[in-house]
């Protein structure tokens, strides 16, 4: 029978390059998530392929190079920078002999390690059995032996089956429990709307200084730090912009290059704070060479989750670090399209919140006329 290995504090992580762009920051993003999931990288394995093996993923080759580097530098898990499927995962771990963990498990994990709020951790749950559950299908042999023992073994039933069984509803119970946060969000999003109060949320790609951006805006005390996935907890503040204008702003969960779908689907009920907001801040990390296609990636989770037509402002941060000017960016009709700031430094910030109230203003003005108008339905 074939156990599966325990997880490791030490990896070495292989990244295979099919020809796709920006390999080498694809690279450096891998090594950043499982730093931050709080192991140790004892080595870095990369090779060029047409497409993936069938079998083994990388090869017959590459993984006798894997099981030499893993002998080498004693590393107890295998981590890759991709999507790897049950059957991959298996042969994988009996020809290596160790724990092998591919990209979407990685990010779970990290999620799982920083969800801090009932409702984040449940949203984490929900992700990690959606994934278990392709595992159970085609994946590890030991799940399918017969239960043994008063009181273990159902009527007729494989561990497998009983697995999916207890699974399925512990799924459910999840999606029910998510089910009334929704509910709870709406009746709040309800009663925004009757205040004629403005919704924004921050977006931006992980690590671009989102939360950093929201403490200086609101002067909260959201944990922000110099790692990818810092903030998972969405996070509401109203905002004063001057005497006659105030906004609820949210700070959420940043987005990265082939999110996981589970943690996508899983998270629905917080990222519809920002489906139903009037304006999406979009934070970019300016001093990225990569931010364009950050944005991109963006761009690409929004049109999952139904945002892909709310109005957005781009943020330029992180001016400090290139000792660029804060300043506004207009499109010629004259609408402010983007704010360069350093969320660290403060400069700027007052360009932002001019910014904000420019928008704020034709919003509001809107929402007080859908509101008086007795022909409006």
């Amino acid at each position: 029978m074939f156990e599966r290995h325990e997880f490791g504090d030490s990896a070495v992580i292989v990244c295979l390059d099919f020809g796709f762009p920006d390999f080498a920051d694809a690279v450096a993003e891998c090594i950043e998530l499982v730093k931050g999931a709080g192991v140790e990288v004892r080595g870095v394995l990369t090779a060029k392929r047409a497409r993936p093996d069938a079998a083994l993923f990388a090869g017959s080759g590459k993984v006798e190079e894997i099981a030499a580097e893993l002998r080498g530098t004693a590393a107890s898990v295998v981590i890759f920078n991709h999507a790897l499927s049950p059957a991959q995962q298996r042969n994988l771990e009996r020809a290596l002999n160790c724990r092998v963990v591919d990209r979407n498990s990685l990010i779970l994990d990290i999620f799982a390690q920083r969800a801090q709020s009932h409702e984040g951790k449940l949203q984490v749950e929900l992700a990690q059995l959606d994934y278990l559950s392709t595992r159970l299908v085609r994946g590890w042999t030991h799940l399918e032996r017969q239960k043994g023992g008063i009181g273990l073994r159902g009527p007729g039933e494989t561990q497998l089956e009983t697995d999916r069984r207890l699974l399925g509803v512990r799924v459910k119970m999840l999606k029910a429990r998510l089910a009334t946060v929704k509910k709870q969000r709406q009746v709040q999003r309800r009663g925004r709307s009757r205040a004629n109060v403005m919704s924004v949320s921050i977006v931006g790609y992980t690590n671009a200084g989102k939360s950093t951006l929201f403490n200086a805006l609101t002067k909260a005390r959201v944990y922000a730090a110099d790692q990818l996935f810092a903030t998972l907890d969405t996070t509401s503040r109203k905002l004063y912009l001057n005497a006659e204008v105030s906004i609820v702003i949210s700070d959420t969960v940043g987005f990265i290059r082939d999110l996981p779908h589970q943690l996508v689907a899983a998270f629905r009920a917080t990222l519809e704070e920002t489906v139903h907001a009037d304006l999406l801040l979009h934070v970019v990390d300016g001093a990225s060479d990569q931010r364009d296609r950050q944005i991109v990636e963006v761009n690409k989770v929004l049109a999952d989750i139904g945002a892909a037509a709310t109005p957005q402002l781009l943020v330029f941060n992180k001016t400090d670090v290139k000792a660029l000017p804060a300043e506004q960016l207009r499109d010629e009709q004259g609408t402010i399209t983007a704010v360069r700031v350093s969320a660290l430094t403060g400069e700027g910030l007052d360009l932002l919140r001019a910014a904000l109230i420019e928008r704020a203003t034709p919003t509001l003005a809107q929402a007080h006329y859908f509101t008086e108008d007795p022909h409006h339905e």
